[in-house]
Parts: structure tokens; C-alpha cells; sequence
């Protein structure tokens, strides 16, 4: 992400700025919180999407700030929640928020990054980019929803699948990008095209996040852990969908009933590389890439175009 920092390095810096001032609070408890999650901020890909999104359009201005300001609000908002519905004890190496401080203070935690996020668009008349995250957080929790409905049933296809990370995790990614485009453009149809193009990227990013749990060699070591927690990924389905039925009933009752043991989980990788899956979802994966850049070449060529670029390839060679 070299090119990426370097063309909007300024702007990063300008960024900082105004996300340290949109989270402070006068409950020493909440600031003290607030200083915590700002230390341990991950590699602010999201801002950097909305910045260069913005940047592609004409100079970034305070209002791709608050833009970007938002989109990390409501990032790391639900991070925080997340943490507490997965009972996660860290977050990027660190001890989480709701490992610190329990999970009833987590979940107020999440809820005043959110609203903060609010009071930030709505005072400043930032409609049109409180109307593009707003729309991204219910997608959001209606993806997050559709996953524990389905993962009961483990009845999931492969089109309700791309529904579900269409949601949970690509659609804050689109938003990023329009909301960022919306601060500089003034034609609509690219604010449009540059929200696809972030669509685009966000289903590669966690067809590759969830490639990280089966392992290859240039991945790392296999974890499992989506099969422990009965999630259906698409290297899974994919193999659940084209192996004998003998197989298909023997890996559907280890999700089921078995997926907290270790030889059990093992099989379900072992199998789902021999029968083609991690391929198959890696080619999926590059499909949306490639979708992704075809959609960014349509704007002129510069630093900024090829920065964008550097991000997208990023998410699908990233090794963690």
C-alpha cells in the first residue's frame, strides 16, 4: 500500500486529526476508551478508500474528512459489537474492548461510536453521506442475520452466500467508496461507480478472509474456525455442492455435531482442498478483482487510479 500512503499522505495525516476529535467525550471512562481503540486502529483501509475515492473527483475537503471520519465510526463500531457477539477476547493482537472492560460497557461503547457518527453528519448537513452509511449499516446487520439463519439450517447455496458477505462485508466498503466520491463529484453516476467498484472489492476481500481459514502455502497455517462456528464459506459450499452424497452427509454432520474436534475439522479441510474448493474460491475471488479494476479503469489515468489499484490488489495478496 506504498503508492496508497504516499498520494494521500497529507490527507492521512488530516484524517487522524479529525477522527481523534470526532470520538472524545467528557466521561473520563468513554475518552479513556476512546484513546484505547484510536492507539490500536487497524490499517485504516476503509478512510484510505474514501480518501482516494474523493481524490479522483478533486481535492479532498472537509467533508471527505467527516466521510471518512464516519465510515471508521461505523467500522469500528461494529468491530466492537462483533467482539462481544463472538465472545472474542482480542482484536488485532490486543485485548478487546469488551475483554477490558466487559461486554455492558462494550456494547455502550459500540453505540457511541455510532452515534457520534450521526451527530457528526447531521450537524454538518452531510445528508447524502449519512443516507449512503446508514443504508451500508442495515445491510450490515441484515447479512450478519442471514448468516445465523442459515448456518442452523447449513441449507446455504452459493448465491444466498454472496447475499451474505454482499452484506456483511462489502457493503461498507461501497459505501466508502460513494461516500468518498460524493464529497468531490458532482455527476451521480460516478458517485455510482465508484460505490460498485467498492462492492466489487469488498466480496474479493472476504472471499479472501475467508480463504485464510483453510491455509495454503502462501496463506499460512489452517484454523478451522469458521467450521467451528458452523459458517458455510464458499470453499466449503463449493464442495459440499460437487462431491459424492456419502461425503456431502459425512462433512454436514461434522459442522453439525462435530466441528469442535480437531481430526473432525481436519478431514473438512483436507476434503475441501482435495475436491477443488480453495481453487474455485480463489478464481471467484480474482473474478471480483478483475470486476473491480474494469470498473476503476473507466476513470483517467493517474497516481490516484493507480493507487486505487494498489488497494485492490491488496486485499486479494494480503497474507493476513
Amino acid at each position: 500500500m506504498n503508492l496508497a500512503k504516499k498520494v494521500i499522505s497529507e490527507e492521512l495525516v488530516m484524517f487522524e486529526i479529525h477522527f481523534k476529535e470526532a470520538v472524545k467525550s467528557r466521561i473520563s471512562l468513554l475518552d479513556r476508551i476512546m484513546q484505547y481503540i484510536v492507539k490500536r486502529k487497524g490499517k485504516q483501509m476503509r478512510p484510505m478508500f474514501v480518501l482516494l475515492s474523493a481524490k479522483l473527483g478533486g481535492p479532498v475537503n472537509e467533508s471527505t474528512y467527516r466521510a471518512a471520519s464516519l465510515v471508521e465510526l461505523v467500522h469500528t463500531a461494529t468491530l466492537v459489537h462483533d467482539d462481544v457477539v463472538d465472545d472474542s477476547m482480542e482484536r488485532r493482537g490486543f485485548f478487546s474492548v469488551n475483554a477490558l472492560w466487559k461486554n455492558k460497557i462494550a456494547i455502550l461503547v459500540g453505540d457511541y461510536l455510532l452515534s457520534k457518527g450521526l451527530l457528526l453528519s447531521l450537524t454538518n448537513k452531510d445528508h447524502l453521506v449519512l443516507e449512503i452509511l446508514t443504508e451500508a449499516f442495515k445491510l450490515m446487520s441484515e447479512g450478519e442475520l442471514l448468516q445465523f439463519e442459515k448456518s442452523r439450517k447449513l441449507n446455504l447455496n452459493e448465491e444466498i452466500y454472496y447475499d451474505i458477505i454482499k452484506g456483511k462485508t462489502a457493503s461498507l466498503l461501497a459505501s466508502a467508496c460513494a461516500a468518498g466520491a460524493s464529497t468531490t463529484f458532482e455527476n451521480p453516476e460516478d458517485v455510482q461507480r465508484l460505490k460498485s467498484f467498492g462492492e466489487k472489492v469488498g466480496m474479493a476481500f472476504q472471499i479472501k478472509d475467508d480463504l485464510f481459514d483453510y491455509g495454503t502455502t502462501d496463506i499460512g497455517k489452517p484454523t478451522g474456525n469458521d467450521i467451528k462456528e458452523k459458517k458455510l464459506t464458499l470453499p466449503l459450499i463449493y464442495t459440499l455442492n460437487n462431491c459424492t452424497p456419502e461425503l456431502k452427509r459425512k462433512l454436514i454432520y461434522i459442522v453439525k455435531n462435530e466441528n469442535t474436534q480437531k481430526e473432525k475439522v481436519d478431514f473438512v479441510l483436507q476434503a475441501v482442498k482435495d475436491s477443488g474448493g480453495i481453487r474455485y474460491a480463489t478464481e471467484k475471488m480474482m473474478s471480483f478483482r478483475d470486476e473491480a479494476l474494469t470498473i476503476l479503469y473507466q476513470f483517467p489515468d493517474s497516481d490516484i487510479r493507480k493507487a486505487l489499484e494498489e488497494l485492490v490488489r491488496y486485499t486479494t495478496d494480503r497474507t493476513y
